[in-house]
C-alpha cells in the first residue's frame, strides 16, 4: 500500500479522533458530517449499511465502523493505522487519569470545562437519528418496526440482550412484509475471506481463559495481569450496545462479585475496585473524545493500583488491547462475508428491518440521555435544549466543521 496517498485521510481521522465526543451515536453523527458530507469518502447509504453490519457484532461499534471505512479505502494496513490513531489518545488520557485518581484519591475532579460538551454530543445524536430516519424509514411497516425498537430500547435500555433480540425481531418482521429484491452490482473490490482472524480470536479467547484460571489456581506472582487480560477480552467479545453496557459488566466483575462469599472462598485474591472510582471514570469518558471503550484503560489501571505504577500502567495497556482486539478481529473476519451475503434476498430484506430498528435505537438513546436534564434547573434546561437545537441546525443547514462546534463548547465551558 502507498501510504503517502492516504496521508490526508489519516489527518482527517486524527482531527475526528480528538473531537469525537458523545459515544457511538454522537460519533455516527460526526461521521455523517465529516466522511459523507464534507470529504465524500463514503456515501450515506454505504455508511448506514456498514453501521448496520457493525451493530450486529459485539464490541466497540464506533471503532469497528471507522476501521471498516479505512479498510474499504486502503486495505488492512490502513485500517490498522486508523484503528491505532483512533484508540491511542483516549486510552492514554484514561491511563493517566487512572494514575492520578489512584495516587491522589480524588473523586471530584473539576470538569466544568466539559459541561457544554454533552448537549453538543446530543445534538450530533439527533442529527444522525433524523438523517438516518430519512433514508431508512420510507413506509408504514418500517415506521412501526422503528417505533417498536424505540419503545423496547427505552424500557430495557441497560439490558445487553435487548439489542440482538431487536435485530432478530426487525429481520424476521421485514422478511414477512417486504417483497423487494437487492440490486446486485459489479463491484470493483472483492474482499477476500480471511479465516485467520476468527482463528486468532478463538485461540486468544481460549488461551486467555486457560491462562487466567491457571494463574489463579497456582497463585502466580503476576496473576492479576492475566486476570485483567481475560476479563477485558471477554467483555469485548460479548458486549452488545456499546460503552453503556460495559459499565454494568465491570461493576458486576469488580464490585459485586468480590462481595460474594462463595467467590471469595474460591478466589481470595479477587480483584476489587472502588465503585465511586468506577463511576467517576465513567463520567470522565463522556468528557473526552474517542471511543467509550477507552474506559478499560482507566479501570484496568485501577484493578492493580496497589501493585505499583509499573504494574498499573501495564494493566491499563493490557486492558486497552484486550477490550478492542475482539472488535477488530470479528469485524475484519465477518466483513467479506457480509459484503457477499447482503446480496441475497433474505439478508437484503432483513437489513431493511435491522436499519429500522437501528433508527429506533438512536432515537431511544436520544430520549434516554436527554431525560437526565428534566430534573435540572429551568435555566440549565433552557441552555441545554438551546445548544442541542443549535447544534442540529448548524450541522444540517451550514458548512461549519463539526470540530468547530466541539471547540466552541469547550470555550463556553471555560468562560462560563
Amino acid at each position: 500500500m502507498n501510504l503517502k496517498k492516504h496521508i490526508n485521510f489519516l489527518k482527517i481521522i486524527f482531527i475526528y479522533t480528538v473531537t469525537a465526543f458523545g459515544g457511538p451515536q454522537g460519533h455516527y453523527g460526526m461521521m455523517l458530517k465529516i466522511f459523507v458530507d464534507k470529504y465524500k469518502y463514503i456515501t450515506k447509504e454505504e455508511l448506514i449499511d456498514l453501521n448496520s453490519f457493525c451493530q450486529l457484532l459485539p464490541g466497540a461499534s464506533s471503532t469497528q465502523l471507522l476501521t471498516i471505512i479505512a479498510y474499504k479505502r486502503g486495505g488492512l494496513f490502513l485500517s490498522v493505522i486508523t484503528f491505532l490513531i483512533w484508540i491511542l489518545p483516549a486510552c492514554l488520557i484514561m491511563t493517566l487519569l487512572s494514575l492520578y485518581i489512584s495516587h491522589f484519591h480524588i473523586l471530584n475532579i473539576n470538569n466544568s470545562i466539559f459541561k457544554f460538551i454533552q448537549p453538543i454530543a446530543i445534538g450530533f445524536l439527533l442529527y444522525a437519528a433524523i438523517h438516518t430516519y430519512k433514508v431508512c424509514i420510507n413506509n408504514k411497516n418500517t415506521f412501526i418496526v422503528m417505533l417498536m425498537g424505540l419503545l423496547l430500547t427505552v424500557y430495557f435500555f441497560k439490558n445487553p440482550w435487548i439489542i440482538p433480540i431487536l435485530f432478530l425481531f426487525g429481520a424476521i418482521i421485514s422478511n414477512f412484509y417486504n417483497r423487494s429484491f437487492p440490486k446486485v452490482e459489479n463491484k470493483k473490490h472483492k474482499y477476500k475471506f480471511q479465516p485467520l482472524f476468527i482463528i486468532i480470536f478463538l485461540i486468544t479467547f481460549t488461551f486467555l481463559a486457560f491462562l487466567s484460571e491457571t494463574a489463579r489456581k497456582n497463585n502466580w506472582n503476576h496473576r492479576k495481569l492475566y486476570n485483567v487480560g481475560e476479563n477485558y477480552f471477554r467483555f469485548g467479545s460479548i458486549v452488545f450496545g456499546g460503552g453503556d453496557i460495559l459499565l454494568p459488566m465491570i461493576i458486576d466483575q469488580y464490585v459485586a462479585r468480590p462481595t460474594n462469599k462463595k467467590i471469595i472462598l474460591k478466589n481470595p485474591g479477587i480483584i476489587k475496585i472502588n465503585q465511586e472510582y468506577l463511576l467517576t471514570g465513567y463520567g470522565l469518558t463522556k468528557a473526552i473524545p474517542g471511543p467509550v471503550f477507552s474506559y478499560a484503560a482507566f479501570t484496568g489501571g485501577l484493578a492493580l493500583e496497589k501493585e505499583g505504577k509499573v504494574k498499573q500502567i501495564t494493566a491499563s495497556i493490557i486492558a486497552s488491547i484486550a477490550i478492542f482486539l475482539p472488535s477488530i478481529l470479528l469485524v475484519l473476519f465477518f466483513f467479506p462475508l457480509w459484503n457477499n451475503l447482503k446480496n441475497y434476498v433474505v439478508v437484503h430484506r432483513s437489513l431493511i428491518g435491522i436499519n429500522a430498528v437501528i433508527v429506533g435505537i438512536m432515537f431511544a438513546a436520544f430520549f434516554y440521555v436527554i431525560k437526565d436534564y428534566f430534573s435540572t434547573q429551568i435555566s440549565s434546561q433552557i441552555i441545554t435544549y438551546f445548544l442541542i437545537t443549535l447544534t442540529y441546525i448548524l450541522l444540517t443547514f451550514t458548512k461549519i466543521p463539526s470540530p468547530f462546534l466541539v471547540i466552541l463548547a469547550l470555550f463556553l465551558g471555560i468562560i462560563f
